[in-house]
């Protein structure tokens, strides 16, 4: 199963890890291992996230918690999208 990301999921990556670095660097690298070791799961398991119900294909369109973190991916055959990931106290991103 191949793995690939959205521009505004890198940059959710990016964002999150800005956060976090200047309060504590070790658990910037420590969310970040976590989240794509979470991520990486999905090659193997690409349904363990949550279908999203509002999505017009909640089967496609799932939701895996990584920790306190979200991360919203598409589901195709043989693909997973990495669509947005953020922290459970912000606000949820739109699809």
């Amino acid at each position: 199963m191949k793995i690939s990301y959205t521009r505004e999921a890198i940059a959710d990556l990016e964002r999150l890890r800005k956060f976090i670095e200047p309060k504590n660097p070790f658990a910037a690298r420590r969310v970040s291992s976590e989240l794509l070791d979470g991520i990486g799961n999905l090659r193997v398991f690409p349904k363990m996230g949550l279908p999203v119900t509002l999505a017009p294909d909640p089967d496609s369109v799932r939701d895996l918690f990584v920790g306190q973190y979200t991360v919203r991916y598409l589901l195709d055959t043989d693909h997973v999208v990495i669509l947005r990931i953020w922290h459970g106290k912000e606000v949820e991103r739109d699809l």
